[in-house]
């Protein structure tokens, strides 16, 4: 079966989950914690995995990320251009 991701980032919100949890000082486990609340459960070991762009995210993650972080979806996705330190949306 062909991969539907056939790049190194498995995501494209990553970094900016890891930067509003960070500007709202909140740990991994924090942020975990708080997913919970929205019957979503990723450890904070899959957290981590997020933020580096290495595990995909489903769209109930997004949904459950942006309101525990208190973001619109549109503020996870940066509108569609890279923040500095993304990578660029192609190969």
């Amino acid at each position: 079966m062909a991969r539907i991701i056939d790049s190194e980032m498995k995501n494209l919100v990553g970094l900016r989950v890891k930067k509003f949890r960070e500007q709202r000082k909140m740990s991994q486990r924090e942020l975990s914690e708080k997913l919970e609340l929205y019957a979503v459960y990723v450890c904070r070991g899959s957290l981590s995995r997020i933020e580096d762009g290495s595990r995909t995210v489903t769209d109930i993650e997004l949904y459950a990320l942006a309101a525990a972080l208190k973001v619109s979806l549109d503020d996870l996705f940066g509108g569609a251009r890279p923040e500095k330190g993304e990578p660029p949306l192609t190969k």
